[in-house]
């Protein structure tokens, strides 16, 4: 899908985005089952079943809107499986919105990987898709999130309490490029 970095320079790219694919169920098993990585997610842990069902869902881009979904974020140097990313369509507040998702797993958190991925996402959103507004849904309490989303421009719109509880919603405009 798409290489990033962390200032917005081309080459040397820390990492790749790629569709997930079926070989990437270990990896992402062990971020959801991982409570401490899934502390900020209303869902709380995944199964294998169910890590296997997101993943089955998200293998060709979101089912609906197949230029979104989640992503594996793989780090060039080693190939390693850093985490997913992505976009994700949602209805909130009576409007379709679209949300920057991103998950790093633990080991490798304060690296500089969730906002890369970020950066390289909205890239795509952008250039790729034209999309002209992005949100990122935090959790309260969630302090690396909220900090990602403000390295990338974002900034609180709103708080609101959906099913799964109380959550606030950053957004940027996206210029039209």
């Amino acid at each position: 899908m798409a290489q990033a970095n962390s200032d917005g320079r081309q080459g040397n790219f820390r990492l790749v985005l790629r569709h997930l694919e079926s070989r990437d169920l270990d990896a992402l098993y062990a971020l959801y089952r991982d409570p401490e990585m899934r502390k900020f997610y209303p869902d709380g842990t995944r199964t294998l079943d169910e890590t296997k069902a997101e993943l089955d869902w998200f293998l060709h881009g979101h089912p609906q809107h197949p230029q979104l979904g989640l992503w594996a974020t793989v780090e060039r140097s080693t190939g390693e499986f850093l985490g997913r990313c992505g976009l994700l369509p949602w209805h909130i507040q009576d409007k379709d919105e679209v949300e920057l998702a991103f998950m790093i797993k633990k080991e490798r958190w304060r690296e500089g990987f969730a906002t890369e991925a970020a950066r390289g996402i909205i890239q795509y959103a952008q250039e790729v898709l034209g999309l002209r507004r992005l949100v990122c849904l935090v959790v309260p309490g969630n302090a690396a999130s909220e900090g990602v989303a403000s390295k990338l421009g974002m900034s609180l719109e709103y708080e609101f309490t959906d099913e799964f509880g109380l959550s606030y919603l950053y957004s940027c405009a996206l210029p039209a490029k």
